[in-house]
């Protein structure tokens, strides 16, 4: 386990050398000057000078490269050229909202995906099989956009129930957070549930026809006991991995459903930053967001072998 966890640890550094890489370099193909952006719209040529210098990019790319990745090990992510805030206080300021929103729709998606999946496999070709299969139909062809705008037709302007808009922090009023973070989080959760659905579906079918499954059921062990002690156990693999994966899309950045909820999130940054040619945001937020995915990797392994012990070997 401690050797597996070391083999993956030093993986991490050539995979984020070779993301800060191609950040940097991407970064760079995009049209327009931030020196220019920066120096308003009278663009004095002194000020333009003045600016580049400061920033170094009046350097070639490598050492501009350099610069860039000697503040990253010192944890300064740069400053942003638009509102002159450091990368990090606005990553540190933007990441809770957006993590709260994923967690919360992660755990919808959880809550309503595998048991879908579960019952659908073990109730195959029964209404509940056909049932889960069309909730999973819907949940994947449903728009966000469209789902959204129609729980907050229903929910704030019909009923009342919760507020159409806006983000409260959870230090603030947890109640008024949850209210105001539910729509969207039902809004990303439903189309992952409708995924988790299909992927625990296929995995139940697969493991309910394996041998220990018929011979757990030959014991005389009850139904309950053989799907929830065996077969599901041994089916959580591909569920983990999807979960994990989805969970660091969510992270990433879950751009129009924010836009529809004025939620200023981890989405809103980014898509901000890359209008205003705000390349150190930009940076900062797309290697947060590359750290993150590699770490529910790294949980995700982990968590396989917790769940299926012939894996520790």
């Amino acid at each position: 386990m401690l050797n597996f966890l070391a083999r993956r640890l030093l993986q991490i550094i050539p995979t984020l050398f070779f993301v800060s890489v191609l950040i940097f370099s991407l970064q760079h193909l995009l049209p327009g000057d931030p020196a220019l952006v920066m120096a308003g719209e009278e663009r004095d040529p002194a000020v333009i000078e003045q600016i580049r210098k400061l920033y170094h990019l009046d350097q070639p790319v490598a050492v501009q490269y350099v610069y860039w990745v000697k503040g990253v090990l010192s944890g300064d992510l740069g400053e942003s050229l638009r509102n002159k805030m450091p990368v990090l206080a606005l990553i540190a300021q933007k990441l809770p909202v957006t993590m709260q929103i994923a967690g919360m729709a992660i755990v919808i998606a959880f809550l309503i995906g595998i048991p879908a999946g579960i019952i659908s496999a073990v109730k195959k070709g029964t209404a509940w099989d056909y049932g889960a299969n069309l909730f999973a139909l819907w949940g994947i062809s449903t728009p966000n956009f469209w789902l959204g705008i129609m729980l907050i037709f229903l929910f704030s302007v019909q009923l009342g129930w919760l507020p159409a808009s806006g983000y409260v922090p959870l230090s603030e009023n947890w109640r008024a957070s949850l209210a105001a973070s539910i729509m969207p989080a039902f809004v990303l959760g439903n189309a992952i549930a409708a995924i988790l659905m299909r992927h625990t579906r296929s995995a139940m079918l697969q493991v309910l026809e394996s041998d220990y499954v018929r011979t757990a059921r030959a014991k005389g062990l009850s139904e309950r006991s053989v799907i929830l002690k065996h077969a599901m156990r041994n089916a959580l693999t591909p569920i983990i991995t999807l979960g994990a994966l989805e969970l660091g899309t969510l992270l990433s950045g879950a751009v129009l459903t924010e836009q529809i909820f004025s939620i200023p999130g981890f989405g809103k940054l980014i898509v901000d930053a890359v209008f205003n040619r705000d390349y150190a945001v930009v940076q900062g937020v797309v290697l947060t967001t590359a750290t993150i995915y590699i770490t529910l990797n790294l949980i995700a392994d982990l968590a396989y072998i917790l769940v299926n012990p012939r894996l520790r070997s």
